[in-house]
């Protein structure tokens, strides 16, 4: 973000008031400028805006090239799939184990009932044992088997997932309402990741700011409705606006904007909001009048 302060000459400014009235500060209109940059490397495929375009919050205004992040995440997905037919095939040997060991759990049972009734030998409940064992393991060996396939498809999900963010990257999405101030890209060109591509403010409420002397504190605060005021031929155009920032601690005055006798003076930045009715225009110099 970058916002422009210029400041008006006051004996510019004076001569604009036929009364001789002094105003109570006198400054220039500023915005909180945007500028948007590339997140991604590659040519811009389309960028649809002018400056001077009004662009709404959110919307796609633009694309880089995604053509190689779209054979990466389609490569990607064939890995996947290989990966998921080795553990196909490990999950149909625990599935036929785990038959085999609800075959031997029935055996097992039906040798114990025997055995209470002195049928089966102690030898047949310890072989059945051995049996259940033996399978139960085999189960372990196999899901051990799969644990590193299934973090390998764990691994190749976050590859995708990155892939996705860059080519949602790609889209030049606009942030915020404002008027298009300076485009620095065309369709076409190669960008790369950090470029400038457009500059953007909403400029639908314009930021005064402006310089007031000690003895003028006492008379504004935060919220305060004052007159602003802007050449306009040769009568004063008047807006409305309200105080939204007092500087807490005293500056120079501007030499620019004072003469000689007054530059030593220490002065408040002030701030006010100003609604844009479309003739406030970014450095334009103005007057606040408390009164």
């Amino acid at each position: 973000m970058k916002k422009i302060i210029t400041f008006l000459i006051l004996a510019s400014l004076l001569s604009c008031n036929k009364n001789n009235e002094k105003a109570d500060g006198y400054g220039n209109f500023e915005a909180t400028e945007v500028t948007i940059s590339a997140e991604a490397n590659g040519k811009i495929q389309y960028l649809k805006l002018e400056e001077g375009e009004i662009l709404e919050s959110n919307s796609q205004v633009g694309l880089i090239d995604t053509t190689q992040l779209y054979f990466n995440k389609q490569q990607l997905i064939a890995s996947k799939s290989t990966v998921y037919s080795k553990s196909t095939n490990v999950l149909s040997q625990r599935k036929v184990l785990q038959e085999q060991l609800k075959t031997a759990q029935i055996e097992k049972k039906r040798i114990l009932n025997m055995f209470a009734e002195n049928a089966a030998t102690k030898r047949q409940v310890d072989e059945i044992d051995g049996k259940v064992s033996v399978i139960q393991e085999q189960i372990k060996s196999v899901e051990t088997q799969n644990a590193p396939i299934v973090n390998e498809v764990k691994s190749i999900d976050v590859q995708i997932e990155k892939i996705n963010d860059q080519i949602q990257k790609s889209k030049i999405i606009n942030p915020i309402k404002g008027t298009v101030l300076s485009k620095y890209a065309e369709p076409n060109e190669v960008t790369a990741f950090g470029k400038p591509i457009y500059k953007i403010a909403d400029i639908s409420e314009m930021t005064l700011r402006v310089y007031v002397s000690e003895t003028q504190l006492s008379n504004i605060k935060i919220g305060q409705v004052v007159t602003v005021k802007i050449d306009s031929g040769k009568e004063m155009k008047s807006f409305q606006g309200a105080i939204s920032w007092i500087s807490s601690s005293a500056e120079f005055t501007p030499k620019i904007i004072q003469t000689k006798e007054e530059r030593v003076n220490l002065v408040y930045a002030v701030k006010v909001k100003v609604k844009n009715d479309g003739s406030l225009k970014i450095g334009m110099p103005a007057e606040m009048w408390v009164k």
